[in-house]
């Protein structure tokens, strides 16, 4: 009985930098969210008062807050600058909860939550931002806000990576 074995496959004689050309951009060079060093998340609890949650975002430095419950899920975010206008126009009462003048995250089942986490690629990430404004970094379980990650995160990342 005789075997007969196949030969093996021959590789291309093409050089490493042409192979690589021929994969597609990486703009991020295989980088994840952890990699944009973001700081800790700031959210409010549900009860805060508007004029708090107005101080605490310029204190530091936010424009959207995530909203949280008591078991601290994420319930929704407040938009800083349209909140800040509501109460200088006088349609806001200072002592008013935040819940009040939160937009509220869209929960259904036709629309499932785009899980963001320390591990996700920073591409998977990019796309996810054409269609929303900023992305809530959680843990693989979404019990915790990690960070909130934005699109001047990203070019951020990209200007200090010089890509």
């Amino acid at each position: 009985m005789t075997t007969s074995v196949a030969p093996a496959a021959q590789l291309p004689t093409t050089s490493i930098p042409s192979l690589l050309s021929m994969l597609p951009n990486d703009k991020y060079r295989g980088a994840v969210v952890e990699d944009l060093q973001l700081p800790p998340a700031f959210s409010l609890p549900s009860n805060e008062s508007i004029s708090r949650a107005i101080e605490l975002a310029y204190d530091r430095d936010f424009s959207h807050i995530p909203v949280l419950n008591n078991n601290r899920r994420p319930l929704g975010y407040i938009d800083v600058p349209a909140l800040k206008i509501k109460w200088e126009a006088g349609t806001a009462d200072p002592s008013d909860s935040v819940t009040k003048y939160m937009t509220k995250f869209r929960r259904r089942a036709s629309q499932p939550y785009s899980l963001i986490t320390p591990a996700t690629p920073l591409a998977e990430l990019e796309e996810f931002l054409k269609d929303n404004i900023f992305a809530l970094v959680t843990d693989n379980d979404r019990k915790f806000v990690l960070a909130v990650a934005t699109p001047s995160d990203l070019q951020t990342f990209v200007t200090r990576r010089g890509i």
